[in-house]
């Protein structure tokens, strides 16, 4: 076997640090947020590197993405609604800033029980131990007559509950995102996986009516990402169910001949999983476009974003 020597390191070559290449200093760092200064003030104490420099470049394509008149599209779970964000959404809807959404099913039940009770989220393990999560009548009954009956005049599942939500007596429905995407006439789609939502258990669920709303939206949605160039896509929380039906989308889209390209896609979430990674960030912006993960708590780092973009003159 060959005997080592530890090298000598004499003849090692150097290079001067001043003349080197660095991706860092002193001219990206923080600054010091003063007492009663803004939050425009704050942000420009921020430093300019890693996940902060991708948070200003997330706040600058959405507001270039909306000077330009392009989509601003969320795609998003039930989490940020079940977190108390439906206000910011609201107001990003309303001041235009978000023009589409696409939601899972679990989204317009958190809805749909906000607007009408003022509450959700029910403590799933003591209710599942007495075979009752998940039956809360109004909410099984509400929303698979809401679906029914948009489906029977043709909508998706998203413009039904929100002209149900709308039109009906609910006394939070100004904290309903599906009733005012309904009177802002936004499009919002819901994409159902059957057996994944508690009012598939109730006796009034229409299997047929459920997919065929679904499948609706489906179709909406895909037009909104076939109008992507340019925009910005952001995947809020939702670890499967959007990813999976955004690159679907995307992919229909240009099957059909819409040249989706030079767009932004974000993913915020407080893990960064596997197919939002691949799904949303990488895949859809391979031929060109950017893309960033967003890595943080909803009930932060979304109020956060919102506030950043709304200090934009837009």
């Amino acid at each position: 076997m060959t005997k080592y020597k530890p090298l000598s390191l004499k003849s090692a070559a150097s290079y001067s640090l001043c003349g080197r290449r660095s991706k860092e200093s002193v001219n990206t760092a923080a600054g010091i947020h003063k007492k009663g200064g803004s939050f425009l003030d704050f942000l420009e104490t921020l430093p300019r590197s890693f996940a902060a420099k991708d948070f200003g470049s997330v706040v600058s394509a959405i507001v270039a993405a909306r000077r330009e008149g392009r989509p601003v599209v969320l795609g998003m779970g039930a989490h940020p609604v079940k977190v108390g964000l439906s206000p910011v959404l609201i107001d990003l809807m309303q001041k235009g800033v978000i023009t589409a959404l696409a939601t899972n099913g679990a989204c317009s039940i958190h809805d749909f029980e906000i607007a009408l009770a003022g509450q959700t989220s029910e403590d799933v393990g003591p209710e599942l131990c007495k075979g009752t999560f998940g039956m809360a009548r109004e909410t099984g009954r509400g929303l698979n007559k809401a679906i029914r009956a948009g489906v029977r005049k043709g909508h998706g599942i998203g413009k039904s509950v929100g002209e149900h939500i709308r039109k009906g007596k609910f006394p939070y429905k100004s904290v309903s995102i599906f009733a005012a995407a309904a009177g802002l006439d936004i499009p919002l789609t819901v994409h159902v996986a059957i057996g994944t939502d508690i009012i598939h258990m109730h006796p009034e669920a229409d299997g047929a009516a459920i997919g065929e709303g679904s499948m609706t939206d489906f179709r909406l949605f895909a037009a909104v990402v076939s109008d992507l160039t340019r925009g910005v896509y952001i995947n809020l929380g939702s670890a499967v169910i959007m990813p999976e039906v955004f690159l679907k989308a995307l992919n229909i889209a240009r099957n059909l001949g819409s040249s989706v390209e030079d767009f932004t896609t974000v993913n915020m979430d407080f893990i960064q999983h596997y197919r939002p990674r691949e799904n949303v960030l990488k895949r859809p912006t391979a031929g060109s476009g950017r893309n960033y993960a967003l890595t943080g708590h909803h009930e932060i780092m979304l109020p956060l974003l919102a506030a950043a973009v709304l200090e934009e003159d837009l």
